[in-house]
C-alpha cells in the first residue's frame, strides 16, 4: 500500500488489519498417518517410552500436556518450546514456563525415533502425539494425531513473556487469546479442562491468596475453606512449591475440574473466568449434569483443532536431530 501523503493514517489502518487477523493461521499438510511408510512404528515407539515414564514418574503427565499447549500458543506448534539457549533467552527460560518439566522425556522419545528412523520424527509431532499418550494413560480417550509438522528455528523468552495467557486473565482475554489461535469458544472451556491433571507452582496463583484487593485480602470469588487450605501450603512469596490443580485427582483425566469450579475451588482466575461466559458455564454444567458425556471426545477434537495452529509443513522448517538445538 503506497501510502505518499498520508503515511500515518495508512500506517495505523494496516496496523488495525494486523491486529485482526489472527496471530497464527491453521496450517496445511498435516495427515493422520502421516509416517506410515517412511517410521510406520513411530506412535508405538512414542507410547513405549511414554508408558515406561509413567509408570515411574505418573506426576510428569501434566508438565508433558502443557508443553504442548505452550508450543503451539507462541509461533505456533512447530517445537519452538524446546530450543535451549546459552544466554537463558528461549521460550522454555521465560518466567510463565518455569513450571514445565519433562524436557528430558522429550529428548528420551526423539533419541528412541531417531535410532529407528533417522531424522524422519519432528520433535514438534512428538509433542503433539506425547500429549495424546499421557491423557490416554491417565484415563482419558484416545484421538488420531494428525502429523507432518516440521520444526521451527526461532524460540524468545519475550514472545512466551507477553503472549502465553496467563493464569490471571479474564474471560474476555481468554477468548480473545483463543480466536487469535483459530479456537473458538468451545475450545476454550474444553482445553482448560486440561487442568484435570497436573500441579502448579504457587506463584501462579498467590495473587488470589494475599492481598488480592490491596488490603491483604484473599479473591472473594475463592472458597475460604479451599484459601486456607492453599495459604497452609503455600507461603507468601513461595517460588518452589507445587500444589494440585484437581485436588485429589490431579494425576487422573475426569470431569472433577468441571465440578470444582462451579464451588470457587478453581484454583486460577482463568478457571473461575469460565463461569463469566454464558457458552463456557453452560457446557461446565453440562459436563456436572451428564458425568462427561461429551468432555473426553470433545478434548480429542479440540486437541487436533490446536495441534494445526501455525504449523510448518512441505519444506519449510526442518527435524531436528536433537530437540533442544538446531540441526
Amino acid at each position: 500500500m503506497a501510502c505518499p501523503k498520508i503515511f500515518l493514517y495508512c500506517l495505523l489502518v494496516q496496523l488495525m488489519f494486523l491486529f485482526l487477523v489472527p496471530e497464527v493461521a491453521h496450517g496445511q499438510g498435516l495427515k493422520v498417518g502421516f509416517y506410515q511408510k517412511t517410521c510406520p512404528n513411530a506412535e508405538a515407539i512414542v507410547k513405549k517410552v511414554i508408558g515406561e515414564v509413567m509408570s515411574v514418574a505418573p506426576g510428569l503427565s501434566g508438565p508433558l500436556l502443557r508443553m504442548h499447549f505452550h508450543d503451539c500458543f507462541i509461533r505456533g506448534c512447530e517445537g519452538s518450546i524446546l530450543l535451549n539457549s546459552p544466554t537463558h533467552q528461549a521460550e522454555k527460560d521465560a518466567a510463565p514456563n518455569q513450571g514445565l518439566r519433562g524436557f528430558q522425556t522429550i529428548d528420551r522419545v526423539k533419541t528412541a525415533l531417531e535410532k529407528a528412523c533417522p531424522g524422519i520424527v519432528s520433535c514438534a509431532d512428538i509433542l503433539a502425539i506425547v500429549a495424546r499418550d499421557v491423557v490416554v494413560a491417565t484415563g482419558g480417550l484416545s484421538y488420531n494425531v494428525e502429523t507432518g509438522r516440521r520444526d521451527g528455528n526461532i524460540s524468545r523468552s519475550s514472545e512466551a513473556l507477553n503472549n502465553l495467557i496467563p493464569p490471571t486473565a479474564n474471560i474476555t482475554t481468554l477468548k480473545t487469546g483463543f480466536a487469535r489461535r483459530g479456537l473458538n469458544v468451545k475450545d476454550l472451556v474444553v482445553l482448560s479442562g486440561g487442568h484435570t491433571i497436573g500441579f502448579s507452582r504457587c506463584s501462579a496463583f498467590s495473587n488470589r491468596l494475599y492481598n488480592f484487593t490491596g488490603k491483604g485480602d484473599p479473591d472473594p470469588k475463592l472458597d475460604s475453606t479451599y484459601a486456607a487450605r492453599l495459604k497452609f501450603q503455600c507461603k507468601p512469596n513461595d517460588v518452589t512449591t507445587h500444589v494440585e490443580m484437581d485436588p485429589g485427582s490431579a494425576r487422573t483425566f475426569d470431569v472433577k475440574y468441571f465440578e470444582l469450579i462451579p464451588k470457587r475451588r478453581g484454583l486460577f482466575t482463568s478457571d473461575v473466568a469460565l463461569l463469566d461466559d454464558s457458552q463456557t458455564k453452560a457446557y461446565i454444567d453440562l459436563q456436572i449434569k451428564t458425568g462427561g458425556s461429551t468432555f473426553f471426545k470433545d478434548f480429542g477434537v479440540s486437541m487436533v483443532k490446536m495441534g494445526q495452529v501455525g504449523v510448518l509443513t512441505g519444506a519449510a522448517g526442518e527435524v531436528r536431530k536433537v530437540c533442544s538445538k538446531v540441526n
